[in-house]
């Protein structure tokens, strides 16, 4: 089985050390983006044991699905992988998880996702049934055109936000939709604008599809989404009046959300980025990676916290009737 995977000296790439490499090669510090699937019942007003064991529900089985496409693209990409600064520690590209143990767990993940969805929630099995065939999509071709791959990177959240309403049986609302398209978008030019940085920091030749876009090019763009989203939120946050929030107090929270794109934006500013590592730009900030920020970004981390203790509050007291 090891001859399958060439072996390549120490000194051409960067060996991960990691203790399990198997549970590395899952990137579980990605799944982090599937917490959008409690999103629906969140927004619906809708918290109860039944609808947050759906959601949990949900959650497994995108993270499931989500890690054998992770496992997979490692695999097709474990030559290029290795000339990468980052991506050559990765389990696979260092040869730490040979590929036929790779292939066996994405067989497994893939099979019992799609399985489980079937048999209990018909529509969630076929969201990630969309989501798998997207992402076969976006790895043959789309990935390769401009615009279009951001635009699948978004669908990825929208898809993962439908999949917990189809768990909990939630309606799925124009605004719901309008809000988590905005934000997925924004997130998108975000990560492209890290990888175009990184890539001219880095002094890396530019994959096909981001030697088409310019810094100046996603800026605008994410002017054009950050407008957007926070548009679309504060319509929906204003109450039953426009068909949004079953209650105007939910405009309470919308300083959260304004704070919380800001600091995203802040920290793929390159002045934040060389302040934030002592003169060194080298690293290109970590909106690469939007998991890593939520989860490593602690004023990111406490905006989300906040909002979500938030809106909890603000439906205990609307069903107590304190507030209308």
């Amino acid at each position: 089985m090891s001859n399958l995977m060439p072996k390549v000296p120490l000194a051409e790439t960067e060996v991960s050390h990691t203790k399990f490499p198997y549970w590395t090669a899952l990137r579980p510090h990605q799944w982090s983006k599937n917490l959008i699937v409690f999103a629906a019942p969140l927004f619906a007003f809708s918290i109860n044991l039944n609808s947050l064991i759906h959601s949990f529900l949900a959650f497994v089985l995108f993270c499931s699905i989500s890690s054998s496409f992770y496992l997979l693209n490692d695999i097709a990409d474990y030559k290029s992988d290795r000339n990468h600064p980052v991506k050559c520690k990765r389990p696979i590209a260092s040869g730490l998880v040979p590929i036929p143990h790779a292939l066996f767990m994405a067989g497994i993940l893939f099979s019992s996702s799609l399985t489980i969805s079937w048999s209990k929630f018909p529509t969630l099995g076929l969201i990630l049934s969309g989501y798998a065939l997207m992402q076969v999509a976006y790895n043959w071709r789309l990935k390769r055109i401009v615009i279009l791959d951001i635009v699948v990177i978004a669908l990825g959240f929208i898809l993962r936000a439908c999949a917990g309403a189809a768990a909990t049986n939630i309606p799925v609302s124009p605004w719901f939709l309008m809000c988590t398209a905005m934000l997925a978008l924004y997130l998108g030019i975000e990560k492209r604008k890290a990888e175009l940085r990184l890539s001219k920091i880095k002094d890396i030749k530019p994959r096909s599809v981001l030697s088409r876009y310019s810094l100046s090019l996603l800026t605008r763009k994410e002017s054009t989404v950050t407008t957007g989203a926070v548009m679309s939120f504060a319509l929906w946050s204003s109450g039953p009046f426009v068909n949004g929030a079953s209650t105007p107090w939910m405009l309470l929270t919308l300083p959260l959300v304004i704070y919380g794109i800001f600091r995203y934006q802040l920290l793929s500013d390159p002045e934040e980025i060389v302040r934030r590592n002592g003169g060194n730009v080298d690293s290109g900030g970590k909106t690469e990676r939007p998991e890593e920020v939520l989860l490593h970004d602690l004023p990111i981390l406490g905006t989300v916290v906040t909002w979500v203790i938030t809106c909890f509050v603000i439906l205990l007291l609307k069903h107590q009737g304190i507030i209308g």
